[in-house]
């Protein structure tokens, strides 16, 4: 009988498909190197890993000798098979294997635990399960790298070696991810930030982005995009401090659900702290004045720069850093808005994440542990959120226990051009924050009211959504946001006189021009453009400077041939005024 498919779509039997090959994988070490001592091996995002305390220093050499036994221990197809021990039986057993981090890991475990096993052949390591039923099941895996980790992720402990890997049920699905993984390492922002000078990230300020001339012009385009978008949707614009003072944090539930992630400092021996989020200088905001139950909604948006501590071992270029700008807004409306109201931002969302080409998928996100008010409440405002995107049409899935402190959340992921999702689009709605700052307006009744707070996002940072950008198009970024729209290179120094005419009528016309009219060789020159990933690139020589054409190269179309100058304008302009991508 023909074995079942294995559902790879289902996390649960992703990870136990995969915590299955991280055993074969510590098997082989001990194999290989029976003086390893292992520590643990869980299936994480994307593959697994497994940490080994051993003299000798994994190369990426030894990775094929590795695989070649794990090879050995899938094709023996070695049966799973789970037991249990009392403690102090498991101790003795995994001390007489001498394995000192499990011996650790048992006598850490709550009183009442179950402490079990699982056997393959020879091999057997403490865990909970679950597991595939034999090694024959792992048909296709890679070891990825090796890489440092303290045990226990402690600086204090030894460090270990831990080797990432990744497992898939079919060849042809590994070499698709592996392919994926070289493209996503040849578009990384941090690489191409650099060949691009769009920003820079310095020793002095780590996870504190420097951002260069270039990379300003991304910026400045995205915010004026941003800024555009939201006045045509009945957004008014704010500016909130950067600084307030700590009872302001108490209040809004930072202090006790976030000051761990907060920077704090002194003013006249009082304490304040760097604001985290947005939200309640939004409120305090609201709060100059008493409104009427016919000014709603009301919408604020607010282009805020936050701060938050992060740990120096998760930052990551643009993506995760200590400060960047939220694209927030905050929108204050009545019970009987709120659906109208997600449904705006909703779509508000959808229009952009298409204008860039992004294909994406929503997660509601319910109530988390560590959460403020009532279950009231919180049910009242996932049946809310969950009400208005069934409304837009979306498909959804539910994402239990990830919300906000303060509310439930529709979450966007958004897909980039190689399969990868990133979180970035949220709308959160918010009961709480109303009552702790209690804001109110005067209703048709002439009584005091309590608004429904939204906070949303779109691109979620400024910053990561800059970095997602320079990825997902590989730094050949739509001719509305191109730091250089146009480069010209000049054959010789001859044709300098015309190609400053050129750049002069162009510049004149609105777009963005580089002038290269080095006495160095046109290849050269050609191949610097190129790997700048300028827009367009128009060559001037004997034949242009007659003709009063340009030879032009496009970064993504490649060549076009010689246009005139104003034929060569009227398409970039047009490029710019639609946003093609």
């Amino acid at each position: 009988m023909a074995k079942e498919k294995i559902n790879f779509e289902d996390e649960k039997v992703r990870n136990m498909y995969r915590h299955t090959a991280s055993h074969i994988l510590a098997q082989a070490v001990k194999n290989i190197w029976p003086e390893a001592k292992l520590a643990i091996g869980p299936a994480i995002d994307n593959g697994f890993y497994y940490d080994f305390d051993l003299e000798y220093r994994f190369t990426e050499a030894d990775f094929l000798k590795i695989q070649k036994e794990m090879k050995k221990i899938v094709q023996a197809n070695y049966k799973l098979e789970r037991f249990e021990l009392p403690r102090e039986e498991a101790v003795k057993f995994m001390e007489e294997k001498g394995e000192p981090y499990k011996v650790e890991l048992i006598r850490d475990l709550p009183e009442d635990a179950v402490i079990s096993f699982y056997k393959q052949g020879d091999f057997t390591d403490l865990c909970a399960g679950p597991h595939m039923e034999s090694t024959g099941q792992i048909k296709a895996f890679k070891i990825m790298s090796v890489a440092g980790a303290y045990w226990r992720g402690d600086s204090n402990n030894k460090m270990l070696q831990r080797l990432y890997a990744t497992a898939f049920p079919t060849q042809e699905e590994l070499d698709e991810y592996v392919t994926k993984i070289e493209e996503a390492k040849k578009r990384d922002h941090r690489k191409i930030g650099k060949e691009m000078d769009l920003f820079m990230l310095c020793d002095e300020g780590p996870g504190f982005p420097f951002f260069l001339p270039k990379g300003m012009i991304i910026r400045n385009e995205l915010e004026n995009f941003w800024k555009t978008e939201h006045r045509k949707r009945g957004y008014e614009e704010i500016k909130t401090p950067l600084i307030m003072n700590e009872q302001l944090w108490r209040t809004s539930g930072h202090w006790d659900h976030y000051k761990d992630n907060m920077y704090f400092t002194k003013i006249d021996d009082e304490p304040y702290a760097i604001k985290p989020m947005n939200c309640p200088g939004s409120l305090l905001t609201y709060k100059r004045k008493m409104w009427s139950y016919r000014d709603f909604p009301i919408r604020m948006g607010e282009l805020g720069q936050v701060h938050r501590h992060e740990l120096s071992g998760a930052l990551h270029g643009l993506m995760r850093v200590r400060t960047f700008t939220q694209d927030d807004a905050h929108i204050f409306m009545l019970p009987n808005q709120i659906k109208e109201e997600i449904i705006g931002v909703a779509n508000f969302i959808d229009d952009v994440y298409k204008m860039f080409g992004f294909k994406y998928h929503v997660e509601l996100s319910t109530r988390p542990e560590n959460s403020m008010g009532t279950d009231e409440e919180w049910n009242a405002a996932e049946a809310a959120l969950k009400e208005a995107i069934e409304a837009v049409g979306v498909p959804y899935v539910i994402n239990e226990g990830d919300g906000a402190f303060y509310g439930p959340k529709l979450d966007f992921h958004l897909e980039d051009s190689i399969g990868r999702t990133w979180q970035c689009g949220t709308i959160q709605l918010d009961m709480q924050l109303p009552q702790r700052f209690d804001i109110t307006y005067i209703g048709a009744d002439n009584e005091k009211h309590r608004p429904v707070m939204i906070h949303r996002v779109i691109f979620g940072s400024i910053e990561r959504f800059i970095g997602i950008l320079t990825e997902h198009f590989a730094g050949k970024f739509p001719l509305w946001l191109a730091p250089v729209q146009v480069k010209l290179l000049t054959v010789t120094e001859k044709f300098a006189p015309y190609a400053q005419e050129v750049a002069e009528k162009l510049e004149a016309a609105g777009l963005r021009v580089e002038l290269d009219i080095r006495n160095e060789k046109i290849g050269y020159k050609l191949r610097e453009a190129r790997n700048e990933r300028c827009s367009y690139i128009g060559v001037i020589g004997e034949k242009e400077a007659t003709a009063g054409t340009l030879t032009v190269r496009s970064s993504k179309a490649g060549e076009l041939g010689e246009l005139a100058l104003g034929e060569f304008t009227d398409k970039l302009l047009e490029e710019i005024k639609t946003k093609a991508i």
